[in-house]
């Protein structure tokens, strides 16, 4: 697909079981277009707890590399104590890497400099398995990127239309 259709397209996807699962919002931006600039400019302005970061893997930090397409990874969730900082900045990393090279791997996206993705993942601070958080982001990562690149499903989009009356809310406690 053209990297000029691909660009501002969005996609969401969940993967996995509470609290080790993980939902997440991905962009995709055209290097160069305003939506990049956009995504790129998100590095320089972290904050307490929210620390964009270009997703990269490898044994040490020393011997990181970027995942290709290069993908920016901000959390969702504020994470400000130790052990939900190194699950959602290591198992979510790591699985949204995955992710997206699972996408490259199946055809859907290239390994290109052209391409940015950007994730916004969120971690519940209450998760615990590293494990399981790495799948459930892997898993989010590659659906969100499917929508991404072939929409959404018309018949889902339809439904809501159809429901929306009756819809509801896990965060949403009202009538």
């Amino acid at each position: 697909m053209d990297l000029h259709e691909l660009d501002g397209r969005v996609g969401e996807g969940w993967g996995g079981a509470a609290p080790n699962g993980s939902h997440v919002n991905v962009v995709l931006a055209r290097r160069g277009s305003p939506t990049a600039a956009a995504a790129v400019g998100m590095l320089a302005h972290p904050s307490p707890g929210h620390t964009p970061v270009l997703c990269c893997v490898g044994p040490t930090p020393q011997e990181y590399e970027p995942i290709w397409p290069p993908t920016l990874m901000m959390n969702k969730a504020t994470a400000l104590e130790e052990g939900h900082q190194t699950i959602t900045w290591g198992a979510a990393q790591l699985g949204i890497g995955q992710g997206v090279l699972d996408a490259v791997a199946d055809g859907l996206i290239e390994a290109s400099g052209d391409l940015i993705v950007l994730v916004a993942v969120w971690v519940d601070p209450h998760a615990h398995d590293e494990t399981a958080v790495r799948e459930s982001n892997r898993t989010a990562v590659r659906k969100a990127l499917a929508t991404c690149v072939h929409g959404r499903d018309p018949h889902a989009a339809a439904r809501l239309v159809a429901e929306r009356d009756s819809l509801t809310s896990p965060f949403y406690s009202g009538s």
